[in-house]
């Protein structure tokens, strides 16, 4: 059992995380699914979850907070003016991790991550 470690790291320095995250979690908001490693995966959730309930805040603060986070400012406009409104009576649990086999190369379990209400398009 993990009790007491508080989060994975990924096997990279803190600086490289934080920016693997921030990217991830910028990528995330703006095409609403990604597909990546079953640990990022479960680490992404927590920091999208976070910024998702800033969104729902709503105020100066919480934006600020946002811009300072994401690499992208269409990011932030969209979790405050598309993705907070959608989950506004949803209080958690924004998304969804899908777990996808194994990689080929190197073995290393994949995982889709997407949010809950996430329409696939086949067309695209």
């Amino acid at each position: 059992m993990n009790h007491g470690f508080g989060y994975r790291k990924l096997g990279r320095k803190t600086a490289h995380r934080k920016a693997l995250l921030r990217n991830m979690a910028t990528s995330m908001v703006l095409h609403e699914r990604i597909d990546t490693t079953l640990p990022k995966a479960k680490e992404l959730r927590s920091v999208v979850e976070k910024l998702i309930t800033l969104g729902k805040r709503g105020d100066l603060h919480s934006r600020r907070q946002a811009a300072s986070f994401f690499f992208d400012d269409v990011a932030v406009s969209k979790v405050f003016a598309d993705l907070a409104p959608r989950f506004k009576d949803r209080s958690g649990g924004y998304t969804r991790i899908m777990r996808r086999g194994n990689r080929a190369g190197d073995n290393a379990e994949l995982a889709t991550i997407e949010f809950v209400d996430y329409k696939f398009d086949a067309a695209k």
